[in-house]
């Protein structure tokens, strides 16, 4: 049984992209609810340290890229994690160097994935997350329910800035963002049907329409995306903060699988999803917009969803 006023020191490992990122709000909260008189540190991507400071429970960062790192480094992040004297390491992505580097490092309770390793840990569970059986949000909070901690309240929230001066909406026009971009191409919906999409909202004297996007994808927004009389490209021109600060100000989200479709869902803006449901591991009862009022279209083949279908989709929920 762990003395929850006597922890003063907690520390999560999560360095992966921001979308599996976000997904662990509510255990973060629920971390911080338990052990209320403990400091949590987060081991983060450093992509990602502006969205961690828009996270109230996250009180310091460690910022550890994820790949291959030196041994000069491992033993340098053992050292500082000695100092900090850390009562419990939750893995939250499965990992042998985190494993190895939370037992190394003195911490006598550690939690995770019973997997690469999991033989370090002293509190475990199955890595069942493939078979898709519930939301990624619900496998991270069983995790650490193993530690006792648990939490009422289990809602995406971040808070975000303004959006530095990006937007200048035309006055009665509800802005709508496309994010066309998956990071594994067998969640891309067709870009031509994004793009044919692009055009009929745009279409629409009701809409202001948005391209979102990193910067990885501004070429192929100018490949597949140039010509659509109207359509706002701020592919590659926001930073994590900005962006969410962009689709705080839309009335919806047309996405694929994808990081953004999380943001969005932490800024309270409603999220229209396109999913394949052949495979468990990437469906959407384990990846799909969280909260209410979102939509999801998903079929076996994502070439199967339609232009029309989704257009119609997004008449819908805007009416």
């Amino acid at each position: 049984m762990i003395n929850k006023e006597a922890v003063k020191e907690v520390l999560v490992f999560r360095n992966d992209r921001f979308g599996e990122f976000l997904l662990n709000i509510p255990a973060l909260r629920a971390l911080k609810e338990t052990f209320a008189n403990a400091r949590l540190t987060a081991v983060i991507n450093p992509r990602l340290e502006e969205l961690a400071a828009g996270i109230p429970y996250i009180d310091e960062v460690i910022l550890w890229a994820p790949g291959k790192h030196k041994l000069a480094e491992k033993f340098a992040l053992i050292k500082e994690l000695r100092e900090k004297r850390i009562d419990i390491a939750v893995i939250l992505n499965p990992s042998k160097d985190f494993n190895l580097l939370s037992f190394l490092a003195g911490i006598k309770i550690r939690a995770g994935y019973d997997r690469k390793w999991g033989f370090l840990l002293t509190h475990r569970m199955a890595d069942k997350k493939h078979l898709g059986e519930k939301h990624e949000i619900e496998y991270n909070l069983e995790l650490v329910s193993l530690l006792g901690a648990r939490t009422q309240d289990k809602a995406l929230s971040l808070e975000v800035k303004d959006t530095g001066g990006l937007l200048d909406a035309e006055p009665g026009k509800e802005l709508i963002a496309l994010h066309p971009w998956t990071s594994d191409p067998v969640k891309q919906w067709p870009l031509s049907n994004f793009r044919r999409l692009a055009e009929r909202l745009c279409a629409q004297d009701k809409w202001e329409v948005l391209l979102i996007g990193g910067a990885e994808e501004a070429g192929q927004a100018k490949d597949s995306f140039s010509g659509v009389g109207g359509l706002i490209d701020l592919t590659g021109r926001t930073s994590l903060m900005q962006l969410g600060a962009v689709l705080k100000r839309c009335g919806m989200l047309i996405s694929g699988d994808s990081g953004p479709v999380h943001l969005a869902c932490c800024v309270n803006t409603k999220v229209l999803a396109l999913f394949r449901s052949d495979l468990p591991g990437k469906s959407a009862r384990r990846w799909g917009p969280w909260g209410k009022g979102h939509a999801v279209i998903e079929k076996p083949k994502l070439s199967d969803i339609s232009v029309d279908e989704v257009f119609e989709k997004i008449k819908q929920a805007a009416a």
